[in-house]
């Protein structure tokens, strides 16, 4: 609570995690394809520690096969973007994914109609 903008993220993300249980298969599965996508481009970086450290352990094997840990990644993954795209921090040491795959995951969130909002 004594950096706002440290609480912001956080909240954010969090708060996304309740919103990831609510988009539904076909949005998650659509944002898991995004993901898939940047791996296999070899996109450096993430939005934040607790999807960077998950990224650092997947396998192609969890890809292709869906695991928990795959599962568990992609979540992390969308709640950081999340909280990048929302919180109003613009720079942290945490932000460290490549501006081309940022600029596709923010088109991905505009896509879907998260800019306007979900029910959670």
């Amino acid at each position: 609570m004594a950096d706002p903008d440290e609480f912001s993220r956080i909240f954010v993300h969090e708060l996304f995690h309740f919103a990831w249980m609510r988009l539904g298969n076909t949005k998650r599965r659509s944002y898991e394809q995004l993901i898939a996508r940047e791996l296999r481009r070899g996109a450096p970086g993430e939005l934040g520690w607790s999807a960077e450290g998950r990224k650092d352990k997947i396998t192609s094997r969890d890809r292709r096969e869906r695991t928990r840990k795959w599962r568990d990644y992609c979540c992390e993954s969308f709640c950081d973007t999340a909280a990048w795209l929302y919180a109003g921090v613009a720079r942290h040491q945490e932000f460290t994914l490549v501006k081309q795959a940022r600029a596709v995951r923010r088109e991905w969130f505009t896509r879907t109609g998260l800019d306007e909002g979900i029910a959670i």
